[in-house]
């Protein structure tokens, strides 16, 4: 199992997300929770990112929502943000 650790940043993004859709929140937990176990399973669509965030990876929530986030070590991922597609790339 994975440690997750979220960025200051992170919160803040989340918290904006899901203050309107209560039904997001649970989504993005379940999510987590499939993430924190497998972060690599085939329905998070985990990907390496290019470019500018060629140090972070990503993970779908939901069709237009990804969670960006870094390896800190073999077991640790900090999540840095959430957002739209638009929003975070």
């Amino acid at each position: 199992m994975i440690n997750i650790l979220f960025s200051s940043g992170f919160k803040r993004a989340l918290k904006r997300k899901i203050k309107s859709n209560p039904k997001l929140e649970v989504l993005f937990f379940e999510k987590l929770k499939l993430f924190s176990t497998d972060p690599f399973h085939s329905q998070l669509k985990t990907h390496k990112l290019t470019g500018n965030l060629s140090d972070f990876w990503s993970f779908s929530v939901q069709h237009d929502l990804r969670v960006i986030f870094y390896f800190e070590n073999d077991s640790t991922v900090i999540l840095t943000d959430v957002g739209s597609h638009d929003e975070v790339y």
